[in-house]
């Protein structure tokens, strides 16, 4: 699907940038998009020394690649290129002059908003979803492995366990290079402590007083987390109720097979025993949820008095409600119905590993991740 967006993107504009964490698959699209073009292609992977090195001269050497189609991988390692794109694209006219794929977002959408206003479309890509999972792995798998290319389709758990901990070293030891001022060992146990603490109200003092650092290091640390696509901040839904409700964002790792790795959690055995089995289901769902409806704003709900809801997906004023329940047998809570008291939304979903749903209540119904994704288009779309 992002495939024939990202080609009806290059017909349409000059630029089209493929964001997405490191290793989800945004080079392999690339080169299979590439290869099935008519124009020629140059295609720079940045990480590369040697390429790096041709753009010691850029302008030089992008305008002797002219009519072609230019790929530049990994472009947050070189950021001072966008204003020399905008004036090379406008010199040029037309569109499908390049393809940019970027793993950081941080510096990569304010300097291409800034210098390519008008001039690029953004495509953002995730791991896999349910949807895409191959035949023979099951969703235990997938909650287990997360949907990174190489973790999902390792041949056994400890060959993708090991993957995962080794991407987790690589970022740490090599891409948090990229920005000044972090350290490798400060990250790694905010990570590990957002792991346990994952689907909750962020705290930054405490997460600070535990590292030792301020409260505004911990946020600047947290931000690199969610701008490079390892964790969501979450919103909180701040309606009229005339409620006193939480307004401070819940934090979710993007990833479980990561939030798993973080944990030293390898296989499913040892997943149903540990605590944080329902917030790794949340992520499961949140991440499937907010990949196949990207252009839906997402929210939780929680008052002080302890009514609460997972998620909320809101698209043009019309609202659904999804709880999640890594049971087999979901039960609703108290505070959950007077959540959906006072949100008034159009069907509320129970969305929990389950072969087959039902409806619990007039309004409620009890589905599968697959099932709710289409029940959620069915409503909203």
């Amino acid at each position: 699907m992002l495939e024939s967006a990202v080609r009806k993107g290059l017909e349409n504009n000059p630029v089209v940038a493929i964001l997405g964490p490191r290793q989800c698959g945004k080079s392999t699209l690339a080169k299979h998009i590439a290869a099935q073009t008519n124009k020629e292609v140059t295609y720079l992977d940045l990480e590369r020394p040697m390429d790096l090195q041709k753009l010691e001269n850029a302008e030089w050497f992008l305008k002797k690649q002219k009519n072609k189609l230019i790929c530049l991988d990994e472009i947050q390692r070189k950021p001072d290129l966008f204003p020399l794109l905008r004036s090379l694209v406008d010199e040029w006219g037309g569109n499908y002059h390049f393809l940019i794929l970027g793993s950081a977002s941080r510096n990569l959408i304010k300097q291409s908003s800034e210098s390519l206003a008008g001039r690029i479309s953004f495509k953002q890509l995730t791991p896999f979803v349910m949807q895409e999972l191959p035949e023979g792995l099951t969703q235990e798998d997938y909650l287990v492995r997360g949907g990174f290319p190489r973790s999902l389709l390792a041949p056994d758990d400890d060959v993708s366990f090991e993957w995962r901990e080794d991407f987790i070293t690589t970022f740490l030891e090599r891409d948090l290079l990229l920005w000044s001022g972090f350290s490798t060992t400060t990250m790694r146990k905010l990570w590990q402590m957002l792991a346990h603490l994952n689907g909750q109200i962020i705290n930054y003092a405490n997460l600070g007083n535990a590292l030792g650092v301020s409260q505004t290091t911990t946020r600047n640390y947290v931000e690199l987390l969610a701008s490079t696509f390892m964790l969501k901040l979450l919103p909180p839904f701040l309606a009229n109720t005339g409620k006193r409700l939480v307004k401070t964002p819940k934090v979710y790792l993007t990833d479980t097979g990561i939030a798993n790795a973080l944990l030293g959690v390898a296989d499913f055995n040892q997943l149903t025993g540990h605590p944080t089995i329902g917030a790794n289901w949340k992520t499961l769902v949140l991440a499937n949820l907010t990949a196949t409806f990207p252009g839906y704003n997402f929210y939780f709900y929680r008052t002080g008095h302890g009514a609460e809801i997972d998620f909320i997906l809101e698209k043009h004023g019309r609202i659904v409600c999804v709880e999640c329940k890594s049971s087999l047998t979901p039960k609703l809570v108290k505070g959950t119905f007077t959540a959906i008291d006072d949100i008034h939304p159009e069907f509320t979903l129970v969305i929990s590993p389950v072969d087959e749903g039902w409806q619990a209540k007039p309004g409620i119904e009890v589905v599968n991740l697959r099932e709710a994704i289409q029940k959620i288009k069915e409503i909203l779309d």
